[in-house]
């Protein structure tokens, strides 16, 4: 059954200004995957705990005419649509896109929409059909992987596939159970993920809590408030693996496109994924992603100027980062660096 849930932890409510003629932004989507047991519900739970004020609509997806997720996810939530058989992408496409449409026409809209899909659905086909609706962006495909049991999972030869192609479809892969096995196997289980994906990009989390660029849109980090804190550079960071590194680069001042992408392009293979908002030249406020060897921007003409912030994760050195973040602050006209 499929199931949505909206909560505003601040009791404020968002959206487009009464009156005001501006098309609105599309909602971040995000589709959480990962086979049976893997522990969705949990970190869908975790992100709905540290919302931080943000609306959160999210589509739960259960195997079967009882939904048991969305029981639990309503300790959380209230805003309830139940859809049914576990596989949104063949036996409800359908009732995906009505409900879709029908959140998409609100009129207050969602900060976020996730989908936690069923254990057994294929979550890049979920996002395609997401992705009919224009109201919608993909913020990214995260799946959840048991890393107690995916071992014998994949080598299951009828459910096996099944994971597999779960895994090929992240954007983001995310160990759960981390606490049940050794560091060695923790190790192991890392080094499989990084082979069977399609993504370089594998964390651990913490009791459903993962790094919350992972989950949230930018504008939810740079909240007053905000529970996420960038840690430093040479810090620990227990939720990325080693050779894994995220750091934060912000800056005053206009950004010039071309100078930016050439930043981007200059360690192949190596950033991984970045994001944010900046000020370009002769444009003003934009969106920003990087997901590899793409880039996209999105102009926000209603956004208010403010000093441009990006979040970066990648297989860098600290010589390297110096050597972007000098990249990055040569792309800026008369901009002055703030800490990052």
């Amino acid at each position: 059954m499929m199931t949505a849930a909206t909560v505003d932890s601040a009791g404020t409510t968002s959206g487009t200004p009464s009156g005001s003629a501006a098309a609105p932004q599309p909602v971040p989507m995000i589709v959480l995957g990962g086979y049976l047991g893997a522990g969705k519900t949990t970190i869908v739970n975790a992100l709905l705990r540290n919302a931080n004020g943000l609306r959160v609509t999210v589509l739960v997806n259960d195997f079967g005419s009882i939904n048991v997720d969305a029981s639990l996810i309503r300790e959380r939530g209230d805003d309830v649509i139940g859809l049914e058989n576990g596989c949104v992408c063949c036996t409800i496409g359908g009732r995906l896109v009505e409900t879709l449409i029908a959140i998409g026409e609100r009129d207050v809209r969602p900060d976020l929409l996730v989908i936690e899909a069923s254990g057994v659905s294929d979550p890049m086909r979920i996002a395609q059909v997401g992705l009919l609706d224009k109201a919608y962006r993909l913020h990214g495909i995260v799946v959840a992987v048991d890393a107690s049991g995916i071992a014998q999972t994949l080598a299951d030869r009828y459910v096996g596939d099944i994971a597999a192609k779960q895994i090929l479809s992240a954007s983001t892969l995310v160990m759960t159970k981390a606490d049940l096995v050794s560091p060695e196997a923790l190790q192991a289980t890392t080094t499989r993920l990084a082979e069977l994906g399609a993504t370089q990009i594998v964390v651990t989390s913490d009791m459903g809590v993962v790094p919350p660029a992972i989950l949230f849109p930018v504008h939810a980090l740079t909240l007053p408030g905000a529970w996420f804190r960038p840690r430093p550079l040479g810090g620990a960071n227990r939720t990325l693996p080693a050779g894994l590194r995220s750091f934060v680069w912000r800056s005053a001042g206009e950004v010039d496109r071309a100078r930016l992408k050439a930043a981007f392009a200059r360690y192949p293979g190596k950033l991984l994924r970045a994001k944010g908002f900046v000020s370009l030249a002769s444009v003003g406020m934009s969106e920003v992603h990087v997901v590899g060897s793409r880039v996209a921007f999105t102009r926000h003409p209603d956004m208010a100027v403010q000093p441009s912030s990006m979040v970066f994760i990648g297989v860098l050195s600290d010589t390297e980062i110096a050597g972007l973040r000098d990249l990055l602050q040569a792309a800026c006209i008369e901009s002055s660096p703030s800490p990052g």
